[in-house]
């Protein structure tokens, strides 16, 4: 027996290669190896939409290296279980002239021997329907990023914003809930809290209104009522107990395991997708490379039998029999692959304190929070004794009081998952109708908050809520409208930048119908039903192409009457000449201009403003007026030219750094703009500059002209990741064909 297995990750590769033993060799493609040209459209617009896919850049070597390897012997495509895996093997398939009809393909959910073993001896012939949704996503994709960012590119008057079809409903979300946090304005409101002979109780209602909607709305309102509570008599008026039981969560899905990791772990998405994809595919240990998780690309909670009884006799054995409760979560969601299951590890009996001399630090963390979880789901439920009690006043019994508390009584699955927040337990010796005495009362002034901005975990619950993407897209649609600088993280936040809002404005205002969420989640529905065999993924391009053709149409007609741009008057004025000024895109970033005076202002990148029909209205006016091009601070540091001061000044394309000898001397420098990674030579800061031909560069903080000693400087942006091959710093690199992707200069090295 001689066969080919072919993944498509050198770490999976070693990791089934142990498994596999003689008789086979396993190679990888890493990833993907063919895509539509970055060159041109590379879609025939003759109504049939077929994809002209060429060999991707770099690849020439992977291929042919796998046509060598093929010869001679029978192949096995064993690529992931998801869309892009199958396309991968389809692609694989092609290069090598297989035969699509030929059972060549493997799938497993779990990189363990027994899993791999049954995996080749019932391989499948590759999933066209599969093939086929995963090449209508791509095309889609290309449509509409292909056919609406020359238009952006004209209005933002920059070449190289994008637009994409899914990544562009995310920023409206982002985009439309900063817009409802800048317009939101606090009101006033008070609460009252009381000190009831030890037990704390909050006022919840007023003559029998809540306070929720009849809030005390001032200082003199407020202490008018903490006299009359103060004079008043109280008693109890009830007391509640009941029994409840918290039954255990699901195992984990993608997109819970995201939420969870980043709310738990504080990783963000693209984070987890990483520590992930290595704990599934494989890592090197004393017992040589291997698994730990299941699949970690899934919107299923099936598991499997195994799986279970391993769950139950490691609980029955370890923690007690009253502990454990099989069960097997159904999926209720609509077009859920349940030959997925849900993500779990592949050895239920390999604890995560049997691991830490075995896993990274992260690894580990991750790893332990996948386990619990999985555990927890096997696990009884857990049980509360909930007490709730109300106060009111004798006399009228104008005002009442709550205080609730619960105890555990059996913690259940929570002795593997436990809550977040610790339950308060509540403890009085009083009955009801008993008189309590009010020892103080506490007032407090608050204001109504406006909606939190989105974190990476709840943005990701919101495209799952609404259907927008898929488990597989979730980490990249945020990575790629981050990269693209239309959002920025803010602590754990997800905000907005000026350029972000003017891009979704744009796309909101132009593609309506398009950059919709309804009209995209229906796309993936479509997609999904194309994967199942019953929809024809030409259909689904042509009814797509017959919404979007008329409106490329129009926007191609007011190309021609010069109509298209973004250019909006604000609500500040000139100081100058009074005139409105205008809020406008350049090459490098918004400014505001006067079109009378020609003066123009920067905003500062915390500038708040929303639109309202054709006009930007910023909150701060003033903020926007002191940042004119005449205002100069020194920043205390000499030109290093001549040895004047340097200010920082404002130019059109917001601040920069100057020397104060100007027009005699000429330096200048761009301001401080930290790159997401540091320095790879010493671990400052480094700082994104512009050369003078308009070129990005990168230099370290600690360099000679801030009296540092440190030389790094890259045309490419460092990034916080390690290279999994030989652990050097990585970094981040633009191409056609890729967009954004991580690389290792010092592997690239290495490959030439």
């Amino acid at each position: 027996m001689n066969r080919l297995v072919i993944v498509e990750s050198p770490s999976k590769a070693k990791t089934i290669k142990k498994y596999l033993g003689k008789g086979y060799d396993v190679i990888s493609s890493v990833g993907h190896i063919r895509d539509l040209p970055s060159s041109e459209l590379g879609v025939e617009m003759d109504g049939t939409f077929e994809p002209k896919f060429v060999v991707m850049e770099g690849k020439e070597k992977v291929i042919k290296e796998i046509k060598k390897k093929a010869k001679g012997k029978e192949v096995i495509l064993a690529s992931d279980m998801d869309r892009e895996g199958e396309a991968i093997a389809w692609h694989i398939a092609e290069i090598l002239g297989l035969d699509k009809k030929t059972a060549n393909r493997v799938i497993f959910s779990e990189i363990t021997k027994s899993a791999i073993e049954k995996a080749v001896k019932n391989p499948v012939p590759i999933d066209e329907s599969k093939v086929e949704a995963q090449f209508a996503r791509r095309i889609l994709d290309r449509l509409v990023g292909y056919k609406i960012s020359p238009f952006l590119w004209r209005v933002m008057r920059a070449s190289k914003l994008s637009a994409g079809r899914v990544q562009s409903v995310a920023l409206r979300f982002i985009c439309e809930l900063e817009e409802k946090i800048t317009k939101f304005d606090p009101e006033e409101y008070w609460k009252f809290k009381g000190d009831f002979e030890g037990l704390e109780a909050n006022l919840t209602k007023i003559s029998g209104k809540s306070l929720d909607k009849n809030k005390v709305k001032n200082e003199k309102e407020a202490t008018k009522l903490k006299k009359e509570i103060e004079n008043s008599n109280f008693k109890v008026k009830s007391i509640q107990e009941k029994k409840t039981s918290k039954q255990a969560p699901a195992p984990f899905t993608t997109s819970t395991l995201q939420q969870t990791a980043s709310n738990r772990l504080g990783f963000g998405v693209s984070k987890t997708m990483q520590i992930a994809q290595k704990l599934y595919e494989g890592l090197e240990t004393s017992e040589g490379q291997l698994a730990f998780i299941t699949y970690m690309r899934t919107d299923s909670t099936r598991i499997s039998t195994e799986a279970l009884d391993k769950a139950e006799k490691f609980i029955i054995e370890n923690v007690g029999k009253e502990y454990h409760k099989k069960r097997n979560f159904v999926t209720k969601k609509s077009n859920v692959q349940d030959a997925h299951e849900a993500i779990r590890p592949t050895y239920p009996e390999r604890t995560p304190e049997s691991l830490k001399n075995t896993l990274g630090r992260d690894e580990l963390r991750l790893y332990t929070l996948i386990w619990n979880r999985f555990m927890a789901s096997q696990s009884s439920p857990a049980k509360y004794s909930n007490t709730k009690v109300e106060i009111t006043d004798e006399e009228k019994g104008k005002f009442l009081f709550e205080a609730s508390g619960s105890k555990c009584e059996f913690d259940g699955f929570e002795k593997f998952f436990p809550p977040t927040k610790k339950e308060k337990h509540l403890r009085t010796r009083k009955k009801e109708g008993d008189q309590i005495s009010l020892d103080s009362i506490n007032i407090e002034q608050s204001f109504t908050t406006p909606p939190a901005r989105y974190t990476e975990a709840s943005l990701v619950k919101k495209m799952e809520k609404e259907g927008i993407g898929r488990p597989s897209t979730y980490a990249s649609i945020i990575r790629t409208i981050m990269a693209r600088k239309y959002i920025q993280k803010e602590g754990k936040t997800l905000s907005p930048t000026i350029l972000g809002i003017m891009v979704s404005r744009f796309l909101t205002q132009n593609f309506p119908k398009i950059i919709q969420t309804k009209f995209t989640a229906n796309m993936e529905s479509d997609l999904d039903n194309v994967e199942i065999g019953d929809n024809d993924w030409h259909e689904v391009l042509k009814e797509f192409y017959g919404t979007f053709d008329p409106v490329l149409g129009k926007m191609s007609k007011l190309v021609k009457e010069k109509k298209l741009n973004m250019d909006t008057k604000s609500n500040i004025k000139c100081p100058g000449c009074d005139e409105y000024l205008e809020l406008r895109i350049g090459k490098f970033g918004a400014y505001m201009t006067c079109t009378k005076c020609n003066k123009n202002f920067s905003i500062p990148d915390d500038a708040k403003f929303y639109f309202d029909k054709n006009k930007v209205i910023f909150k701060d006016t003033k903020a926007i007026l002191e940042q004119t091009s005449d205002n100069a601070k020194e920043i205390g540091r000499e030109c290093p030219k001549c040895g004047s001061q340097l200010v920082e000044k404002m130019g059109r394309f917001g601040k920069f750094i100057a020397c104060s000898n100007y027009p005699e001397c000429k330096y200048t420098e761009t301001l401080d703009d930290p790159a997401r990674g540091k320095c790879p030579d010493c671990g400052a800061e480094v700082n994104r500059r512009r050369s003078r031909k308009g070129k990005v560069f990168f230099t370290c903080k600690n360099n000679k002209y801030n009296g540092g000693e440190c030389e790094f400087i890259s045309w490419y942006e460092p990034a916080n990741e390690k290279c999994p091959d030989c652990g050097k710093q990585m970094f981040y690199k633009f191409t056609k064909a890729k967009g954004e992707h991580l690389f290792c200069p010092e592997c690239s090295k290495k490959k030439k």
